[in-house]
């Protein structure tokens, strides 16, 4: 099964879920704001992609964060910070059987789906 991890009001998301439906690729939405995330899928995450990759500081809830959570983040402070603010993740992470991707692009999605 498929999982699409994100926020569903994201302009990404709907580009990713459009995508998997027009493709006719069954999934599950998984709502950071609804649902939440657990502290162990965002390290495994978080191995895999790097906290770097996986922390979005292009966007309003990282701008809006106190200073000083933003300096000198390290992994574990990351992932805090993301169990906390799951806005700052960034969208989407799609998990496919052994496959995963973070953020979307359709070429992406198209060779490994």
């Amino acid at each position: 099964m498929t999982t699409l991890y994100g926020i569903s009001n994201c302009d990404t998301i709907k580009k990713a879920i459009r995508w998997l439906d027009d493709n006719n690729i069954p999934y599950v939405f998984h709502d950071y704001k609804k649902s939440g995330i657990d502290k162990k899928s965002l390290q495994a995450w978080c191995s895999e992609f790097g906290f770097e990759s996986l922390l979005n500081k292009r966007g309003t809830t990282w701008r809006k964060l106190d200073d000083s959570l933003k300096e000198n983040v390290n992994e574990a402070a990351a992932i805090e910070i993301m169990l906390e603010n799951t806005s700052v993740i960034k969208r989407p992470v799609l998990i496919s059987g052994k496959t995963r991707i973070l953020g979307f692009d359709e070429n992406t999605y198209q060779s490994l789906l």
